[in-house]
């Protein structure tokens, strides 16, 4: 079986293990690395968590990158405990890992790696952008070594989830994300057109769980935090945002998409990270982002099931 060779760079977080885990697990990418940033959780607890989902997945052989702890410009660190509980994984306790991450930057690393290997790496971004805007800004020819960016945030036509218009990984970060998105990247955003619709319910969720593996009985743990976080807002279930990544990056056929020119707003205090598409018919500003409009929720859900249940 051909793999696909990949960096994750991830802010681990509940969604992030679900997505970590399924590419594991998938046995459909050789993961070269996990590069962390601060997000969901500081970055130190991102590192730690990202550590525990490689041993978890039984890959310690995978290295794990220390990477931006605050935003390029705001300093602007706003966690999200209500949503993933204050270690990231729903308030559970899970072993430590055994051993610490792997000595390098993870802005410094993404150009390493890319760099050795031209044309023939994609980033899976879950995160805020952060690290990849220190690589564009570091090494000229990072962005034309670069296979694809395909990045979880963003939306184009509906409300934010951390402020009217923006969405937690964009709003993070606006300028790192204004960088990246006009770097000239061959750039896929999977964003919350897509991701919001796509949720495990609780039935499905019990199901996972009695396949009875290590890894099925983690994920119903940390989730649980999580469904209590949705169901506040009377939604059933919970989103599984970051998994859409390793979705489009393996079978883009799931999803309809449009070329649009995408850009983020980083000056107005209203509208500030918020991913601004132009769809007018005749616009002169060029595409540059691939943007999911809709996803097929059955079949994604579907395959992460039969995915996470097959072993662990």
């Amino acid at each position: 079986m051909t793999t696909r060779r990949v960096i994750i760079d991830t802010d681990p977080g509940i969604d992030d293990a679900q997505a970590i885990l399924f590419a594991f697990l998938s046995g459909q990418f050789d993961v070269e690395a996990l590069t962390t940033v601060f997000g969901n959780v500081p970055v130190e607890l991102s590192a730690l968590n990202a550590l525990r989902l490689v041993e978890l997945a039984g890959r310690p052989d995978v290295p794990v990158y220390v990477g931006a702890a605050e935003p390029l410009v705001q300093r602007r660190l706003h966690f999200s405990p209500e949503v993933h509980g204050a270690n990231g994984f729903g308030n559970v306790e899970w072993p430590l890992p055994t051993r610490a991450p792997t000595p390098g930057y993870a802005a410094v690393e993404l150009i390493r790696r890319v760099l050795a290997a031209p044309g023939e790496i994609t980033i899976l971004a879950l995160g805020p952008l952060t690290n990849i805007a220190l690589a564009v800004r570091l090494e000229p020819r990072f962005v034309g070594a670069v296979k694809e960016i395909i990045y979880m945030g963003g939306i184009v036509l509906g409300w934010g989830n951390v402020s009217p218009v923006a969405t937690a990984n964009v709003l993070n970060d606006p300028e790192a994300a204004k960088v990246t998105f006009g770097a000239g990247f061959p750039f896929t955003m999977v964003g919350q057109d897509v991701t919001r619709w796509v949720r495990i319910t609780p039935d499905r969720s019990e199901r996972m769980r009695a396949a009875g593996t290590r890894i099925t009985e983690f994920l119903y743990r940390i989730t649980r935090f999580y469904a209590d976080a949705y169901l506040r807002e009377g939604i059933p279930g919970f989103t599984v945002h970051d998994l859409l990544v390793m979705a489009y990056a393996l079978r883009p056929e799931l999803f309809e998409t449009r070329r649009l020119p995408v850009d983020v707003d980083t000056e107005s205090s209203l509208t500030r990270g918020m991913t601004v598409a132009d769809f007018r018919p005749h616009t002169t500003t060029p595409a540059n982002v691939t943007v999911c409009m809709k996803a097929d929720a059955d079949g994604i859900l579907n395959w992460y099931e039969q995915v996470i249940t097959s072993r662990g």
